[in-house]
């Protein structure tokens, strides 16, 4: 009994330090996420965000290295005031073993986004990612800056840019910081 009462209060502290900023449910707009493709460049990668009937937000397609593509992404506007104490970006995702990058930016004027790469292993998993890790890069080339030191986020995104012709499908519950 008394591990019992150890092993709970470990989980309630747990899941006190983490906020969700973001959660997919049945109701969420997902038009409020807007897809950038390499079409951008000339490429033709195809890419959604729809929406599970668990109500998990499926971003799912093809990314193609023909006409010097090869990324998908989506994209969300938002304000999130981050707090001294939260150090970690906390990604509540199943993907399918394939390698991506969750992005921020502390301003959505910035032509930079601070990255930092996550690889899934095709079951559902907490995946915790360090603030101070997230490294600024522009159009695929890391810049010579400093990396996130922003006190609010202004910009999500997730994105997949392997260097391989691939389909690919990466479903969300939530984001959240500890």
């Amino acid at each position: 009994m008394k591990y019992i009462l150890i092993l709970l209060t470990l989980c309630l502290a747990t899941q006190t330090k983490m906020k969700e900023i973001y959660t997919f449910t049945n109701q969420t707009k997902v038009n409020d996420w807007r897809i950038v493709n390499d079409g951008v460049m000339g490429g033709i990668s195809k890419s959604s965000l729809v929406l599970t009937d668990a109500g998990h937000g499926q971003f799912s397609g093809h990314v193609s290295l023909a006409n010097n593509g090869g990324f998908a992404s989506i994209q969300l506007n938002t304000t999130i005031e981050r707090a001294e104490e939260k150090k970690f970006v906390v990604l509540r995702v199943k993907g399918d073993g394939k390698a991506y990058e969750f992005r921020l930016k502390g301003e959505v004027s910035q032509t930079e986004s601070y990255v930092h790469p996550f690889t899934t292993t095709g079951a559902w998993e907490h995946i915790k990612l360090q603030i101070r890790d997230f490294y600024p890069q522009f159009r695929g080339r890391k810049l010579n800056m400093p990396n996130f030191n922003f006190k609010s986020v202004e910009q999500l995104s997730f994105l997949i840019a392997n260097k391989q012709e691939e389909d690919f499908e990466l479903l969300i519950d939530w984001i959240g910081l500890e």
